[in-house]
C-alpha cells in the first residue's frame, strides 16, 4: 500500500498521525499516548479510544453501526495495530494500514 499518512487535527487538539480511512472513519494513533495499546477511531462529531487486543473502549463513543465497522476493521488487523503501537513508542513513523472495503 503506497498510502501517504496525514495528521488529522482541530483547532485546540493534538495532532493524530492518521493511519487509514474508510467510509468516514478515520483511524489515528497519538506517538505519546498512554497505554494499553490503542488507536483513535473518528466519525463526524463522534471519537472513541479502543484498544487494540480486546476492542474495549477507553474513551469516547460512536454509532453502533460505526463502532461495528470499526471492530471488524480492528480483528482484521490486531497484528499491524500493535507494530504501529510500537513504532509510535520508539518515534518512529506509523505505517498505512488497508481501509475496510
Amino acid at each position: 500500500m503506497a498510502a501517504v499518512l496525514h495528521c488529522n487535527h482541530s483547532p485546540g487538539k493534538a495532532l493524530v498521525p492518521e493511519i487509514s480511512r474508510f467510509l468516514g472513519i478515520v483511524i489515528g494513533m497519538f506517538y505519546r499516548d498512554h497505554n494499553p495499546p490503542h488507536f483513535h477511531a473518528r466519525y463526524g462529531r463522534f471519537e472513541a479510544a479502543i484498544v487494540i487486543q480486546d476492542g474495549v473502549v477507553l474513551s469516547g463513543s460512536l454509532p453502533r453501526r460505526t463502532m461495528a465497522h470499526v471492530q471488524e476493521w480492528r480483528l482484521a488487523n490486531v497484528h499491524q495495530l500493535i507494530q504501529d503501537w510500537e513504532r509510535a513508542r520508539n518515534h518512529e513513523p506509523l505505517q498505512p494500514i488497508e481501509p475496510l472495503e
